[in-house]
């Protein structure tokens, strides 16, 4: 089964579809873009060529979410039609069950970093019942050994 790209809308057929709509909402008045959430840069940056390649200039947000428990390993794909990496569901699963923030943090500590590295204009975090993850991440985020944020 082919995967779908993490940024492309939960009502959009296909990322072409998906990118003509984003330049029709940014046309209405829109003067930035949010991604769905994704757990891959690779599809946050593919997504901003593609769109930058079809003219869209407008910044485009990425949507991160911390995953905060093994349960979300079936929830978030079912529910928001989102591919978790093989690499991230195997380490949850070899954590206890306390654990799988910590993971979840680390996880989305990484994501942000490379991204803010990208050049990212922010970032916009997806909280579900509890900030303590993204409250984690961000302090994370800002301590010395961490890189600064722009």
């Amino acid at each position: 089964m082919a995967t779908r790209a993490a940024t492309v809308h939960v009502e959009a057929p296909n990322l072409a579809t998906d990118i003509r709509h984003t330049r029709e909402k940014l046309d209405a008045g829109a003067s930035y873009v949010v991604t769905q959430m994704f757990f891959d840069n690779r599809a946050y940056f593919e997504f901003v060529e593609l769109c930058r390649a079809a003219g869209i200039t407008a910044p485009i947000i990425p949507g991160i979410k911390i995953l905060t428990s093994r349960a979300q390993l079936t929830s978030i794909p079912r529910n928001f039609y989102v591919d978790i990496p093989a690499a991230l569901s195997d380490e949850v699963a070899r954590v206890a069950d306390a654990q799988v923030v910590e993971v979840g943090v680390e996880w989305a500590l990484a994501q942000a970093r490379e991204l803010l590295d990208g050049g990212v204009p922010s970032l916009h975090f997806y909280v579900m019942q509890s900030s303590a993850g993204v409250s984690k991440l961000l302090s994370r985020l800002g301590s010395p050994a961490a890189r600064p944020v722009r």
